[in-house]
């Protein structure tokens, strides 16, 4: 999980509401330049004073950790030989080359480094996180709101280790930890028993080309019902025909369910340039991935009927053609067009029923 700070400033009258909100949604630390505000903060915040140009104040109060501009040494070494416990860091606006190599040194050595970087590119943030390579400090870096935290969590992909943002309203809190959760989800995959296949003439399939390499053991689930899903395989197989295609899985028809982030299902025709999919490996793994294209042709289909365990059925609909293929135990690669009864295919199968891609608990037939 990436840290969360959130800097209270210049808050204002929001204040008292945005520390609240902080406390409530168990944001990592509060970063304040008055001791006062962060009197009376439970334990599990921490509590980070940021006196910045103003200088130290004679009591920190009660601070577990104080960053200092690292254009004033002084503030610093004062910090380093008071008897008092404090955790210390330095902050370092990157503006020029300058202080681009003071970031580096300081996140090289400190324990703790706040950056901010004043120009609209992560190419410095990049060099810092290069630079401080295996070392054992932390870096938080400035972000102007939750978008740009986001892409800050990703740079890298190591991306900073934390983010200090200024909320503009109530609410932002929640929204900044929102966007540290990770990507990944675990799911409880089921091995499913292929019952038949049947072709059911022409219609519309879709190709989903992410804008990430996809592994061999990787897909995407989908299925004609939200009650089951199947593990369709990614592109990353060797074809005779044709080149490989790392990115993509050819899914299934148009109006098939897939599985999204937080257990949430859309139909692949609402998918779209930009959106997100949720790449399953055959362990459950999933990670959430970019969208770059969606690729609907007209083509003909094969159904596929199989059965869980307990006897529920799940249906999918694929292009009818034996380079695509699914995933069953252990990663084997199945094509689908010489599926017959009694393989052992790879499925989920979600616990509630759906609508408008959230689950319910209400009767909701699909057949």
């Amino acid at each position: 999980m990436k840290l969360c700070w959130l800097d209270i400033r210049n808050c204002g009258a929001m204040t008292d509401a945005v520390r609240a909100e902080a406390v409530h949604q168990r944001i990592d630390a509060i970063v304040a330049a008055d001791p006062a505000d962060l009197e009376g903060l439970p334990p599990t915040v921490t509590k980070v004073l940021m006196p910045g140009a103003a200088g130290l104040p004679a009591d920190l109060g009660a601070a577990d950790i104080v960053i200092v501009d690292a254009n004033r040494p002084q503030d610093y070494a004062a910090l380093a030989a008071r008897p008092n416990g404090v955790r210390i860091g330095r902050y370092v606006a990157v503006t020029d080359p300058a202080s681009l190599e003071l970031a580096c040194r300081c996140a090289g050595t400190d324990d703790w480094t706040v950056l901010d970087f004043r120009d609209p590119t992560k190419i410095p943030l990049e060099i810092v996180l290069a630079a401080a390579t295996g070392a054992e400090g932390n870096i938080v870096t400035v972000a102007r709101d939750v978008t740009d935290a986001e892409i800050l969590f990703g740079v890298l992909e190591r991306g900073s280790d934390g983010v200090l943002m200024a909320p503009a309203a109530v609410g932002d809190a929640t929204r900044l930890k929102a966007a540290a959760v990770p990507g990944a989800e675990q799911l409880k995959l089921t091995e499913l028993t292929v019952t038949g296949t049947r072709h059911v003439g022409m219609g519309e399939r879709a190709c989903v080309d992410t804008c990430t390499y996809l592994r061999k053991d990787e897909g995407i689930l989908i299925g004609s019902q939200a009650r089951g899903m199947l593990l369709c395989a990614s592109e990353t197989h060797p074809l005779p025909y044709m080149p490989t295609r790392p990115f993509r899985v050819n899914a299934g028809a148009i109006m098939s369910y897939t599985l999204t982030a937080g257990g949430h299902t859309r139909y692949l025709s609402e998918l779209c340039a930009g959106s997100t999919a949720l790449a399953v490996d055959v362990h459950g793994h999933a990670r959430i991935v970019t969208v770059g294209r969606i690729k609907i042709e007209s083509r003909p289909l094969l159904c596929i009927d199989a059965v869980a365990p307990d006897g529920r059925t799940v249906n999918a609909i694929v292009q009818d053609d034996w380079h695509v293929r699914v995933l069953g135990p252990d990663g084997a690669v199945l094509n689908s067009t010489a599926l017959v009864a009694g393989d052992v295919v790879l499925g989920y199968l979600p616990v509630h029923d759906r609508h408008v891609g959230y689950p319910i608990d209400e009767l909701c037939y699909e057949q």
